[in-house]
């Protein structure tokens, strides 16, 4: 008995030890992972460096050249939050999340939606807007067609390069031809020079262009394509960049903050004579 008594005292005590050690090396690790998040790294920098792409109302530059729009506000009052500068880096889209990986800067905010091929290379936060694809097109060259009709190797869609509506049109209209630009703003001057049917974009954009060229374009259908949750692009492997954005994303959210800043730059144009026509 008293061997059986020495020999559960050992167990007990190795396994202890052997959750001290346990313990000791979560600790560590934990450490070493929150040491090299970005997080860390923009506040010893005193700086967040965001990655967008140029487009309206998202992000765009005014009638001075400076950058405005939704993305600008909500980088510059997370950087506001965080107590720190705030450097924005346009970057062409079909490279944003290559540029990401590669640590051009720290987090994407340029109204990316979250799809699983994305999500293969790159971890979404929580959504912070939310918007659906509509269709924009030639009222000329588009007059008395359906929605059927558009799906023709005839009809010409417009669409800018490695962007979600790309990927939508070729989806729900596979036999209809696909012009790529590497430019938002050209698949809708396509549409209006009429080299293309139609584009399609993320509303408001094409009830905006519609209504500044009401002879010419026009918002044939009310469905709205591929509706998801806009959200920030982080690189992979840091659990306190996503803990932290989720959270300040949660925060504006339950303050008002988002819908209104939303409000201000997509169902409205208050701010449209800040921007050249």
């Amino acid at each position: 008995m008293k061997l059986s008594r020495r020999m559960l005292g050992a167990a007990l005590g190795a396994v202890v030890a052997t959750g001290v050690a346990t313990s000791g090396w979560a600790q560590s690790a934990t450490q070493e992972l929150s040491s090299e998040s970005v997080i860390e790294t923009i506040k010893q920098d005193g700086v967040i460096r965001i990655g967008l792409s140029l487009f309206v109302p998202w992000s765009m530059r005014d009638k001075n050249g400076d950058l405005i729009g939704f993305e600008l506000d909500v980088g510059r009052q997370l950087a506001e939050d965080m107590g720190v500068e705030v450097e924005f880096v346009p970057t062409a889209w079909d490279g944003i999340i290559p540029a990401l990986v590669s640590g051009n800067f720290d987090v994407i905010i340029s109204g990316m939606s979250v799809t699983a091929q994305r999500n293969l290379t790159i971890n979404f936060t929580d959504p912070y807007a939310y918007s659906g694809l509509a269709i924009l097109a030639n009222k000329s060259m588009t007059e008395g067609m359906t929605l059927e009709d558009f799906n023709n190797p005839e009809v010409t869609f417009a669409a800018r390069r490695g962007a979600t509506p790309a990927a939508v049109i070729a989806q729900n209209f596979p036999d209809a031809t696909l012009l790529l630009f590497d430019e938002d703003g050209a698949s809708t001057q396509e549409v209006l020079n009429g080299n293309a049917h139609a584009s399609m974009a993320a509303q408001p954009t094409p009830n905006r262009e519609a209504g500044l060229h009401p002879e010419t374009l026009s918002v044939p259908f009310e469905n709205l394509y591929d509706p998801r949750g806009e959200a920030f692009g982080v690189r992979k492997g840091d659990p306190d960049a996503m803990n932290y954005f989720n959270n300040w994303i949660a925060q504006q959210w339950r303050s008002g903050w988002l819908k209104e800043r939303h409000d201000y730059w997509f169902a409205g144009n208050e701010w449209a004579d800040q921007v050249a026509q």
